[in-house]
């Protein structure tokens, strides 16, 4: 468990230091990242190549085009960069191997907008599923799906907020 800590708990101080590169060498090169929608009350939608996602990024060259937007200030809603905080919680290891490590997890994150000067909160829950290729090697995020309790959006989404 401690291995599954260490790594969530890298991942959201990469974030929240906006070191992209650090973050982003921390991914599977077919990496997935998911925040589905609501479907209703208490349910998500279940298939991002059918239904609505907040967030589908299939591939680390999707998040790699997302980071250059955030990076060279064309992303409007992300401009000026808010600031974040990332707390996670409750790290639980589901399935464990030497090549797979599957752990579920409970996040907040407070999002600074230095526009408006505010702040707000989103909450979830997290399932990363980390990979390697081989025992000894790193791990890198070979998904993570973002349940987002709190989907009114008072700004801005994205991939550093949550």
């Amino acid at each position: 468990m401690a291995e599954a800590q260490r790594l969530i708990y890298r991942e959201a101080l990469a974030l929240d230091e906006q070191r992209w590169t650090d973050w982003l060498d921390g991914l599977h090169s077919e990496a997935v990242f998911w925040v589905p929608a609501w479907r209703s009350d208490h349910e998500t939608t279940a298939d991002p190549q059918r239904e609505v996602s907040l967030i589908y990024c299939a591939g680390v060259q999707a998040l790699r085009d997302r980071v250059d937007r955030v990076r060279g200030g064309r992303s409007p809603a992300g401009t000026p960069l808010p600031r974040t905080v990332h707390a996670v919680s409750n790290v639980l290891v589901e399935e464990a191997s030497d090549t797979l490590l599957r752990a579920t997890s409970v996040f907040t994150s407070t999002v600074y907008d230095l526009r408006r000067g505010e702040s707000h909160a989103f909450v979830g829950r997290y399932e990363h599923r980390f990979v390697r290729e081989a025992p000894g090697q790193a791990w890198r995020i070979g998904r993570k799906h973002v349940v987002l309790v709190n989907d009114r959006i008072p700004g801005m989404l994205d991939f550093y907020s949550v």
